[in-house]
Formats: C-alpha cells, sequence, structure tokens
C-alpha cells in the first residue's frame, strides 16, 4: 500500500473564483506508484471548496450567478455582525460545497468523464494564495 501527498499552490482572487486543478491532480497520480486506488483533494480553510464541473467559460458564470443566488453577498449575515469581516456569505458557499473530493484511481489514470475537471472555488471576499493538498492511497 502506498501514500503519496503532494500539494498544489494556487493564487485566487476570491469572490467565487475557480481554479482548474485537474491536470495538476493527475500529474501526481502519474508519477505516484499507485495503479488502483484512490486520491483526495482537499482545500484547508473554511471559505474555499473542492468539487468537479465542466471548466469552461459559460459553466464559471454559471456557477458564480447560482451562487449568488442561493447565497447571495448582500444579505445581512450573522456572521458579517459578529465579526465584521463581511464574509458569511464566502463560509456558507464553501460549506454547500464541502472541502474535499475523492475520486478513483484505475490503471494508474484519475477516473472521471471527459468533460468532468476538478476544480477548487475560492468564495471569500479577497485574494487569497491557498495550498491544495492531494493525497494519493492504494496499489
Amino acid at each position: 500500500m502506498a501514500l503519496v501527498h503532494c500539494t498544489i499552490r494556487i493564487q485566487t482572487t476570491g469572490d467565487c473564483d475557480v481554479h482548474d486543478v485537474t491536470e495538476e491532480v493527475e500529474e501526481q497520480v502519474s508519477v505516484s506508484p499507485v495503479k488502483c486506488g484512490v486520491v483526495t483533494v482537499s482545500v484547508p480553510g473554511s471559505t474555499a471548496a473542492v468539487t468537479t464541473c465542466e471548466f469552461e467559460p459559460g459553466m464559471v458564470r454559471d456557477l458564480k450567478a447560482i451562487f449568488e443566488e442561493l447565497v447571495p453577498r448582500a444579505r445581512d449575515w450573522a456572521h458579517n455582525r459578529t465579526w465584521g469581516d463581511a464574509n458569511g456569505h464566502s463560509h456558507l458557499r464553501a460549506s454547500l460545497v464541502g472541502p474535499s473530493l475523492s475520486l478513483p484511481i484505475i490503471d494508474g489514470q484519475v477516473s472521471r468523464g471527459r468533460w468532468q475537471q476538478i476544480v477548487v472555488i475560492d468564495f471569500d471576499n479577497r485574494p487569497r494564495d491557498r495550498t491544495v493538498d492531494v493525497l494519493i492511497l492504494g496499489e
């Protein structure tokens, strides 16, 4: 059983900034000894999330629009009143999506659909330097 950890660093602009990390994750899997197992992608912090989507400009615009509809920035969130940092919407959006994603590794490759990319979304209300943890486990 092999266990490999690596990190990906990204700089974001915040405000629902979407980053495709598929290539970096697949590169790490391809150089690992794991041929059958699982890869977990995780972003530490409470204002960012990891998911999959078709990473293309229209979908990115749609993601931003749906998050604004579901969890509007301008609402009077209790978190903002408590902490005064105006990012209550960021925490809520990240909570809806979640901080990590696990995908199977089959024959040394990440198992995903043709139009399914791995993305990190930074919901915070300011630019951030994000670390993305990639954990590869298997045989």
